[in-house]
């Protein structure tokens, strides 16, 4: 609950709130007077806590620190994995894919997902072997729906082709294990729990890349600008309590989001195959989002539709349209519950969307 505008805050895949281990490793981070790049001794420290961070974060991928290079999120990471592995060979991407994605690639072969959101591995294997070695690009979790790309069978149909896969895992990281080797890797801070501004490439090596952005050649070489240091070791912070934080507890409170929401006659996106924890894509028929975002909105719900990264705009999700929605694709409101959702705000939300659907499926 947001005491000062007395709003309850459900929408942790746009942004969780920020968590109180990362807030101080900010602060920590801001007393650091060194540049990482300088040979002094101040920059020598600012080093050895960026280098710590690095480490952190690539040990919870089970990888060395040389393969973790720092962004400023998780869309550059995404873009940098497309310049460095898609611009030689073909690039195949979901249809459910983020716009981080789609946009980096714009003349990306797009493969069809069932109605579920996910893509058939087999499907994949005979597109492969018909063109031959790509760039694979495919979410860890989708962003709307929370539901989990079947990685493992990927990666295998990958590597037996000799492509190289990439992952936004923006969205998983911190809240599913995460044990793929053979891939590249996007994650964000601020959707763990950290401050925004911060993100990383996980690559598979230590092997340099053309960069995106060129400059002082930091990041050995693969990626210019001096490192947002107090940002970078907020998301440290917040990926390693992410992975312990009590996931159970959270996948319990979902469910009785949905529960609510399935006796209104809502349907539920996803529903019956491994998604994230804490997501929910309601739809409710016959009323669109719009209107369901600003009745919740008036109510002090904080909630979304499909994807935050549109300027504010609420139109039909490119992701449940891929999943073979219609009227449902411009019907659906996303429920993502943060870090420190506690079950009183889950009581709270779903009396108001039983109210809200029994007053808006009347008119």
């Amino acid at each position: 609950m947001n005491e000062a505008l007395k709003t309850t805050y459900l929408d942790a895949n746009a942004t969780e709130p920020l968590r109180p281990a990362a807030r101080q490793a900010v602060l920590d981070g801001m007393m650091l007077s060194g540049n990482p790049s300088s040979v002094h001794a101040d920059g020598r420290e600012a080093r050895r806590f960026l280098e710590e961070a690095r480490n952190r974060i690539s040990a919870g991928f089970g990888r060395i620190s040389g393969t973790c290079v720092f962004t400023s999120g998780g869309t550059e990471a995404d873009a940098m994995a497309i310049h460095a592995f898609g611009r030689s060979r073909p690039v195949l991407i979901g249809g459910t894919e983020h716009d981080a994605i789609r946009k980096a690639a714009p003349d990306a072969e797009v493969l069809g997902v069932d109605r579920f959101g996910l893509l058939d591995p087999e499907d994949l294997r005979q597109r492969l072997h018909q063109i031959g070695p790509a760039l694979v690009c495919v979410m860890s979790a989708n962003n709307e729906t929370g539901v989990l790309s079947p990685l493992q069978d990927i990666e295998a149909v990958c590597r037996d082709s000799g492509s190289h896969l990439h992952v936004d895992a923006v969205q998983g990281a911190g809240r599913v294990p995460f044990t793929l080797s053979e891939c590249s890797v996007a994650i964000s801070g601020h959707k763990m729990g950290g401050p925004k501004g911060a993100g990383a490439l996980l690559m598979q090596n230590e092997d340099p890349i053309d960069a995106l952005t060129i400059g002082g050649g930091q990041e050995r070489g693969r990626r210019g600008g001096t490192q947002p240091l107090p940002a970078i070791l907020g998301m440290a912070a917040a990926f390693e309590e992410s992975r312990r934080q009590d996931w159970v507890r959270i996948d319990v409170l979902r469910e009785q989001v949905e529960q609510a929401a399935l006796e209104c006659g809502a349907r539920v996106a996803g529903r019956g195959v491994p998604r994230l924890p804490n997501t929910s894509c309601l739809i409710l028929d016959g009323v669109s989002a719009q209107i369901q975002l600003m009745t919740l909105d008036l109510g002090g719900f904080c909630v979304s539709a499909g994807s935050a990264c549109s300027s504010g705009k609420v139109s039909s999700s490119h992701v449940l349209t891929a999943m073979g929605e219609t009227e449902g694709a411009s019907q659906a409101i996303r429920v993502s519950l943060p870090w420190n959702v506690e079950e009183d705000h889950v009581v709270a939300f779903c009396k108001a969307y039983r109210e809200m659907a029994a007053r808006l499926k009347k008119q």
